[in-house]
């Protein structure tokens, strides 16, 4: 094997551990490098820049248009405004991603791993960097090799120097989308941004600049968790980066394989020129057959259809494909791919039910709240008249950006039962009319009070109920009201 495969793979050992050896992947061209370049730019101009996107809300409330204002206890995308209650829309998101990433693995392994990841996408970038300050993979072996002149000093730090502004503004980015990203952008330039702004700046930097500059293939192979539980996940129809060894068989040479091909004897169309190792970000020769390493990334399938396409061979040597169709093809038979199948089926009916169920929550939800707390000590005060009283804590949530007005009611009590609301003056029909503030919420004491001929049970239940003034919005809560027990 030449110097250059030593390189990736090292000898054998018999020891328990063996340090990393330092992969150097070539550059290619082709379908799936093309396809990675897209998405890097769309992935990354989308994180870069959305924070900078305006989206008007009207008076006294945040243009950003996708925002995580810590401070309003708010979050924004756009014109979906998410309160703190409503945790449970970032639960439907993660059982959502969770379910897209089982999809991608049903239909072609980890993909998400070879195009969309974070890691991949950075790296990516990073060594774009790096081949262009150094070279391609030969060029950096030997540079790595050289003795330190002003040259490789010269290359080291300007190298270095863009990894470290590629994750500065990496961390930069993700603090913009806690505050307001033009005025933080000014704040920090000029000194004056809160220190927790500048604390996770420094954070993100070094983690992006250790992990995609320095760590690469080690984070896939050994730090993230999804390898493992995809290897567990995937099945026999799901499409993986496959090296098509009933064609590529017996390997050799071109100049053997023709002479091979001339006698009559098997000859393969593999001819051992080790580009699919070679340009392999984790260091996988993927004739070696699935491996833990491989992120299914398709930079191998390129570079070997160059080459095919080279000494005139048809493509597709290296291509996304199952075992079973490769004995299938053995047998004669004509490769079969099911990508709808009942697995797939399964998982997209599921996300079509939770986008569903997130849709109509979303449509349907209450732009007001109410929560009760009944008193503690006492439970009930019985009055001289036979009347019982019960005390509350009701706390209403205005969620508009103007002051709105409630009417309480309490229903589940007999008739001519009173309803006060201390410190509120406002009545319609005997039942209280609450003001409550622009996007803040109010706690109101509520003293309601049986008339003194009801006989009422130890425990009734009861729906406080308040209504809306101008748009007749209704939300309910749930509480009981408490009397002696009759002998």
């Amino acid at each position: 094997m030449s110097t250059d495969t030593e390189t990736h793979e090292g000898a054998q050992s018999d020891e328990w551990f063996a340090s990393a050896k330092k992969i150097y992947p070539m550059a290619t061209h082709g379908l799936f490098r093309r396809i990675k370049w897209a998405l890097l730019f769309i992935t990354l101009g989308i994180y870069y820049f959305l924070p900078f996107i305006r989206y008007d809300r009207g008076p006294d409330a945040p243009s950003q248009a996708v925002l995580v204002d810590m401070e309003g206890s708010r979050a924004y995308f756009f014109f979906i405004e998410i309160w703190p209650q409503e945790v449970y829309y970032l639960t439907g998101l993660l059982i959502l991603a969770a379910l897209v990433l089982f999809l991608m693995n049903a239909v072609a392994g980890r993909v998400w791993c070879g195009y969309l990841c974070p890691q991949t996408v950075w790296t990516d970038l990073f060594l774009w960097v790096e081949r262009k300050v150094e070279g391609d993979r030969r060029e950096r072996i030997a540079l790595d090799k050289d003795p330190w002149t002003f040259d490789k000093v010269r290359k080291r730090v300007t190298k270095h120097f863009l990894w470290l502004m590629i994750a500065w503004w990496t961390g930069g980015a993700w603090v913009l989308y806690f505050n307001d990203a033009p005025t933080l952008v000014w704040e920090l330039l000029t000194f004056q941004a809160p220190m927790i702004a500048y604390v996770w700046i420094a954070i993100l930097t070094t983690t992006t600049y250790l992990l995609a500059g320095f760590m690469r293939e080690q984070v896939c192979i050994y730090m993230c968790p999804w390898p493992r539980i995809q290897a567990a996940m995937t099945d026999e129809k799901a499409l993986n980066v496959t090296y098509r060894w009933d064609r590529g068989e017996p390997r050799g040479s071109l100049k053997q394989n023709k002479k091979l091909a001339d006698q009559g004897m098997p000859a393969g169309d593999c001819v051992d020129c080790y580009q699919c190792f070679q340009v392999c970000p984790t260091g996988v020769d993927i004739r070696k057959g699935m491996q833990l390493d491989c992120i299914q990334c398709g930079l191998c399938i390129d570079a070997c259809d160059n080459v095919m396409e080279k000494i005139g061979k048809p493509k597709g040597l290296i291509g996304y494909d199952t075992d079973e169709n490769i004995q299938r093809r053995l047998e004669g038979k004509e490769s079969v791919y099911e990508i709808v199948r009942v697995r797939t089926v399964i998982y997209v009916g599921i996300i079509a039910v939770v986008c569903g169920i997130m849709l109509f929550a979303l449509l349907n939800r209450d732009f007001a709240d109410i929560s009760v707390l009944h008193d503690r000590n006492p439970v009930f005060v019985e009055q001289s008249d036979g009347s019982v009283r019960n005390g509350y804590t009701v706390r209403l949530s205005n969620k508009r950006r103007h002051e709105r007005h409630f009417m309480l009611h309490v229903e589940g009590m007999p008739a001519n039962t009173m309803v006060e609301a201390v410190g509120t003056e406002d009545t319609f029909a005997g039942r209280p009319i609450i003001s409550v503030g622009p996007d803040t919420t109010r706690e109101v004491r509520i003293l309601v009070t049986s008339p003194p001929w009801a006989k009422m049970p130890h425990s009734t239940p009861v729906t406080f109920r308040i209504t809306e003034s101008v748009m007749g919005e209704v939300v309910t809560a749930k509480d009981t009201f408490k009397a002696p027990e009759k002998p």
